[in-house]
């Protein structure tokens, strides 16, 4: 059976792999014009002393690449004056409403404090105090401006470069440009809505420093989150509190307040940390630097599977804490580790049957329900709500979260592949979920939540390695387990399952991965003759002219949208959807094409006399 399922799994995967590489090769194929097509992310630009960066990335691209360069937008550190810029649309969202409830009441001027969220300090005229607020950071931002623009500190060593073709802007992003590797990186430039812009001001030579310390942060946060939490829940013995804050006995004795002190603090404290666990792994990911919203998600969420694995699957399967499991398996050989935990596994599968049942089908019950947005939404509606922007704001649904929703998804996953041939009663159980999320997550991304950013299938890679690594995880423990009952002559057949698994994922990272990785020549050669045959006199520089500046450097009416729709070809609507939102994002960017006809067709049409 092991040998069954495995082989069926490899099966299924190869036939996924391949289906999913195609759909992404025949989208990227198919949809319209977008400026990361055209351009590529230089990094790490050697300093000149004769030159600026951006004189010294121009001369570099006109020498190397002298048919094919068309323009480029040098990166600038303009964290400071996106925060100002920020702060100031908070102030005239506050001047907003408060000339709103002037307007309804003018007998009465409204009044603020100057303190700290306006609970203390001066009072004062709130709609005088706004202007003079936006007044005096208008004349910052103006300052900021010219500085960033000016001063030679402000600019990064990095730049996006755009190429008259996607043939050209596929050499350069795929080739070393210089004899140093070091010097001169290209890679493909995220699409304007997936940069994230913080980040390309970090210098590049701190990057590797940065991911080695957030792997460190990672392993103690993994192996020692208990500690905090125990100190919490260590707040829920009443002896302790009486101790160390006597004046509450009195409270602390009243039966009902007792009760859940000690019932539900505990899990209110675990449960707070969980909840608040994607956003620490998210922030480790900015802190390493990465350069679109979609990479910062993939890192987040390998290390959400990573930590669900160790103190979700691991902590359940083996009693104890994460540290104490790495403390037993440091005083035992490394042989000894499998079989203590395939000895745990088949005890423990009623307990993973009731969790399948209370966190994965209550789970998606509660996506369909969607009851935590509604009472997010009423708090802010009730708190923070103060005119019709803010509203839609609070109404917004938000990306379905990739970094959460895909390795919670796995870890059924991980549970499907252990259990099967150890305890298939528990497969029925994993089916219903699978099939409950494939309903509820389908009607969810087109009818509810918005589309932030199209990386055209970029996760598959990773699901794909998080299923390999937990099938060949599965393979191990079945050994460890069979060693134990009497059947240690069996063991070896089960030997070549995982070396058979290993193989299978090199074969498909090698016939499917580059798909994912780079872009065929001949792919961007086609697009490129189907577009001159059908707009010869398309004016590329101008369409990516102000495609990749600095979201602080561009017009008030185009914050969300990185090119007027007005200026090029109006965008089609990928999926037909039910939803009532404002922010109806199907279209996936104003500089996002929709789908259109099939390349091939395409370009036999235009091409016949």
């Amino acid at each position: 059976m092991a040998y069954a399922f495995t082989f069926w799994a490899c099966y299924i995967l190869r036939k996924e792999y391949a289906i999913v590489s195609a759909m992404r090769l025949h989208f990227i194929a198919s949809e319209r014009r977008r400026p990361d097509q055209f351009t590529v992310l230089v990094k790490n630009v050697p300093p000149d002393p004769d030159e600026t960066v951006s004189e010294s990335v121009e001369h570099f691209f006109l020498v190397n690449h002298p048919d094919h360069y068309l323009t480029h937008q040098v990166v600038c550190n303009a964290n400071k004056l996106a925060e100002l810029v920020k702060e100031k649309k908070k102030k005239q969202n506050w001047l907003d409403y408060y000339q709103l409830k002037y307007s309804r009441n003018q007998l009465k001027r409204p009044m603020t404090k100057t303190g700290f969220l306006g609970l203390c300090g001066e009072k004062v005229d709130a709609i005088d105090y706004q202007t003079a607020e936006i007044e005096r950071l208008s004349k910052e931002i103006a300052e900021e401006s010219e500085r960033v623009k000016n001063d030679p500190k402000s600019i990064m060593p990095a730049a996006f470069v755009s190429f008259k073709t996607r043939w050209a802007a596929a050499v350069c992003a795929q080739t070393q440009q210089s004899r140093n590797p070091t010097l001169w990186l290209t890679e493909w430039a995220p699409e304007p809505r997936d940069v994230f812009w913080d980040n390309l001001a970090i210098p590049y030579v701190s990057l590797t420093i940065r991911r080695l310390i957030a792997s460190v942060a990672f392993f103690f946060l993994t192996f020692f989150f208990m500690i905090p939490i125990t100190f919490v829940q260590s707040l829920a013995n009443i002896e302790d509190i009486e101790k160390y804050a006597p004046f509450l006995k009195p409270i602390i004795e009243v039966p009902v307040i007792k009760s859940f002190i000690q019932g539900f603090l505990p899990g209110i404290a675990l449960k707070i940390f969980l909840i608040v666990l994607p956003t620490i792994l998210m922030l480790m990911s900015k802190f390493e630097g990465f350069l679109s919203i979609s990479s910062l998600e993939r890192r987040a969420a390998t290390r959400y599977y990573i930590f669900n694995f160790v103190n979700v699957f691991l902590v359940s399967v083996i009693a104890g804490t994460a540290l104490q499991q790495l403390k037993s398996f440091l005083h035992q050989s490394p042989s000894a580790i499998p079989k203590t935990i395939g000895v745990a596994i088949p005890m423990k599968a009623t307990f993973f049957i009731t969790y399948i049942m209370v966190d994965g089908w209550a789970g998606v019950a509660g996506e369909i329900l969607r009851l935590k947005p509604l009472i997010i939404f009423h708090l802010k509606n009730f708190f923070v709500v103060k005119t019709e922007k803010d509203r839609e704001e609070a109404m917004d649904p938000g990306s379905i979260g990739f970094n959460t929703g895909e390795p919670q998804i796995q870890l059924y996953f991980l549970l499907g592949l252990v259990y099967a041939v150890v305890t298939p009663v528990l497969l029925p159980f994993i089916l219903v979920f699978f099939a409950l999320a494939y309903v509820v997550f389908r009607h969810q991304i087109i009818n509810v939540y918005n589309q932030e950013y199209e990386s055209a299938a970029a996760f598959w890679p990773d699901v794909h390695g998080r299923i390999i690594s937990a099938m060949v995880f599965s393979q191990l423990i079945l050994m460890g387990l069979m060693s134990t009952k009497g059947a240690a002559n069996t063991t070896p057949f089960l030997i070549a399952l995982p070396i058979l698994t290993i193989y299978f994922h090199k074969f498909c990272k090698g016939r499917y991965e580059p798909a994912f990785i780079r872009y065929p020549l001949q792919e961007a050669m086609m697009k490129d003759t189907l577009e001159r045959a059908r707009e010869p006199n398309l004016n590329l520089k101008g369409y990516l002219h102000n495609a990749y500046i600095h979201p602080v450097f561009k017009n008030e009416e185009d914050d969300e949208d990185d090119i007027s729709p007005e200026k090029f070809e109006q965008e089609s609507v990928l999926v037909p959807t039910k939803r009532q939102s404002r922010r109806n994002t199907p279209v996936p960017s104003k500089i996002s094409g929709g789908s259109s006809p099939s390349l091939p067709d395409v370009v036999e049409e235009s091409l016949l006399p």
